[in-house]
């Protein structure tokens, strides 16, 4: 059989990206080894980022981007199908302990502890200090015993996050199938998938214990079972747990609201009392044991003792996808046709409708969403491509003569990959096209400089203006990424113009994934400064338009940051005016623009020697542009090896960290042991 989209995985995962990929026009085939063992049969349903306590960052944001879309994902869900998601908007009571000593839950520290520990997130009253923060409640010890009668004792004080939810797992996982089957995705239940066939970077089918089964294009949602299909950093941890029925002569449910407390958490459903989980890495050992069901009940008499005298319900376990981050694996793979969407652990129910829409986007528009970039599997790379092929990117491309480096080193880590809108790069040095005083020059220069990414202006190509004759045929664009330009464009309706002109020049030398634009408007033509209203307003029309977006812009922090909201795969913060070869002219407004980026930062312009290179890179860059000072320089390939030098040395320096500056001289030899008279 053949269909266009083949998803292995029939857990929560797996189902939502069948729905979200048949709705927008898609045929999509489901593979399921044994819908009732998928780990979301085996979760409680909490939809908790808050009580978690996340930290800030990429995970943050994409589990509470998912929570915010649960509302209406699940009501669409019942609409489908007729059933209940049990999803509720209930809150989550996180109840702590004082501990002896001091030490409070998860040996973190005592109550008080705690609520310092909190006091950035929330207060007494709730806080939202930041753009990235839900509100909190710290409820003290009489407090949290009226809000919810039956605690512990021992219980001091706790959290309430009141935008945490929940759902109903199990009906929620029914609903998934139900609605699938309703909107006419093909579900294959009992379906074992044994291995992807590959050929030439491409899947070209997957074996199965019915046969082979082929598709256009691919997604691994197989939960704990990924590492046996390819070699992704994906481990089962089993978690065991059980339910209590509420005896019938109680008038009303005694929990009304989630608790999450120390190394245990509560769920009131409408006859039960969901208690979890347990974790444990022990592969695919199957079945409850004693002590995992001792701990969980140990825990839960702890927290809420009345709980002893209900009776037991169930017991039952499942293998959550571990990765060695606990971070999901997101979006593309070594195969162009082959996008992963793994790994979720504990968080698989809750980022199911966020996981849906950004592999949708990737698939069908070609849409990296710039979050994807931090969930990529290239980050458990520790060196460049070497016997595995999972890691090797399909945009990675030689380590040129770059030397090698064991994986077991202290200098492994500066070399992880450079990470644009789910492409996976080497090099941190991209050059250009232009100044250079012949071809041949711009070859050798190229070729010298180890660069992965080259940047052209599109006009420049189009008109054949001088010095860019034949550059099509000049470089071999199946190991070099291009990145079309938009040099020369005044206003934003000319840069969205050319940069349609240059996807399809790229499409033209066989980069037919390639949706990368550098985006300049520049109307000043004495300072060649970049217009910050124009830059923006282009960038959103083209993010809509599923490029991935490279904006060239002064380095003013506001506007970066503005920049990266709207979707743009970086920021590109200029050093000094273009050619001018002052070096880093904006290193404060460049420093802040670093620490506030969630996006690769890319200093462009300005740099005029190896040694400004090393510069921009030990403030934290990601990556450097440069292209003057290298084509207008007496030696251009000379100069474009020491670039290449110069900003694998900067990135190594900011890495290890200097050494504090000090007003007084420090010995380098030590006095003590000396040999006196």
């Amino acid at each position: 059989m053949t269909s266009e989209t083949v998803i292995i995985g029939g857990g929560v995962i797996g189902l939502a990206i069948a729905i979200e990929l048949k709705l927008r026009g898609a045929s999509v085939t489901v593979l399921c080894r044994d819908f009732q063992a998928a780990a979301t049969h085996a979760a409680a349903g909490m939809l908790a980022p808050d009580a978690e306590n996340l930290p800030n960052g990429a995970m943050h944001s994409l589990c509470w981007r998912s929570r915010a879309l649960y509302p209406d994902w699940t009501r669409k869900l019942e609409e489908l199908t007729g059933l209940n998601t049990g999803y509720r908007s209930c809150g989550i009571l996180a109840p702590v302990f004082e501990e002896a000593g001091g030490q409070g839950a998860g040996g973190a520290g005592g109550a008080e502890e705690q609520r310092s520990r909190g006091e950035s997130f929330s207060s007494s009253s709730p806080s939202s200090s930041s753009s990235f923060s839900s509100p909190a409640y710290w409820l003290n010890k009489e407090a949290i015993h009226q809000y919810q009668p039956g605690l512990g004792a021992e219980v001091v004080g706790g959290w309430w996050y009141p935008e945490d939810a929940q759902v109903d797992n199990k009906a929620l996982a029914q609903a998934l199938w139900t609605a699938a089957e309703s909107v006419g995705v093909e579900l294959k239940d009992g379906i074992t998938v044994e291995a992807f066939l590959q050929q030439q970077g491409q899947v070209v089918g997957v074996q199965t214990n019915a046969g082979i089964i082929r598709a256009t294009h691919y997604v691994l949602a197989s939960g704990a079972w990924s590492n046996e299909l390819l070699p992704v950093p994906v481990r089962p941890r089993k978690g065991q747990m059980l339910s209590v029925r509420i005896p019938e002569i109680t008038s009303e449910l005694p929990l009304k609201r989630v608790l999450f407390g120390q190394d245990i958490y509560i769920v009131p459903r409408r006859d039960r009392l969901v208690i979890g989980a347990t974790s444990e890495d022990v592969g695919f050992i199957p079945n409850n044991t004693p002590e995992g069901i001792q701990t969980l009940l140990q825990a839960t008499i702890r927290l809420y003792p009345q709980l002893k005298h209900y009776p037991i319900q169930e017991f039952w376990w499942g293998f959550r996808p571990a990765t060695p981050d606990e971070l999901p694996i997101l979006g593309t793979s070594h195969c162009q046709n082959l996008t992963l969407a793994t790994g979720h652990y504990r968080n698989g129910i809750l980022l199911a409708p966020v996981t849906a829409t950004l592999i949708a986007d990737l698939i069908l528009e070609q849409k990296s969403d710039p979050l994807l970039a931090d969930f990529h599997y290239s980050r458990f790379q520790s060196k460049p491509s070497t016997s595995t092929p999972m890691l090797t990117h399909s945009a990675n491309f030689s380590n040129g003569n770059r030397p090698a480096i064991s994986p077991h080193s202290p200098l492994a880590t500066p070399h992880s990959p450079l990470i644009i809108a789910g492409k996976t790069f080497q090099s941190r040095l991209m050059t250009g096209t232009g100044k250079y005083r012949s071809i041949e020059e711009m070859q050798q220069s190229v070729a010298a400089s180890d660069c992965q990414i080259v940047t052209v202006a599109v006009r420049r190509v189009q008109t054949k203006a001088p010095g860019h004759e034949g550059l099509a045929e000049a470089l071999d664009w199946t190991k070099i990424w291009m990145l079309p330009n938009t040099a020369g464009c005044q206003t934003a309706e000319e840069a969205i113009r050319v940069a349609r002109l240059g996807r399809e020049m790229a499409k033209l030398l066989g980069q037919e994934d390639n949706n990368f634009i550098k985006l300049e408007v520049i109307p000043d033509l004495k300072y060649l400064l970049p217009d910050p209203i124009g830059t923006l307003q282009a960038a959103e029309q083209l993010v809509k338009e599923g490029f991935a977006v490279l904006p060239y812009i002064n380095a003013d922090p506001m506007l970066a940051k503005r920049l990266e909201e709207v979707g743009c795969a970086t920021v590109m913060p200029l050093a000094s005016p273009i050619g001018s070869g002052q070096g880093l002219k904006t290193t404060a407004n460049i420093q802040i623009i670093i620490e506030n980026a969630g996006v690769p930062v890319v200093v462009d312009a300005g740099i005029g020697s190896p040694s400004e290179a090393a510069q921009a890179m030990e403030l934290g860059a990601d990556a450097l542009l440069i292209n003057s000072a290298i084509a207008l320089s007496p030696n251009p390939a000379a100069m474009a090896r020491a670039m290449n030098l110069a900003t694998v040395a900067g990135r190594l320096a900011y890495l290890a960290g200097r050494m504090p500056i000090k007003d007084y001289a420090s010995p380098s030899s030590p006095l003590t042991g000396t040999i006196t008279s």
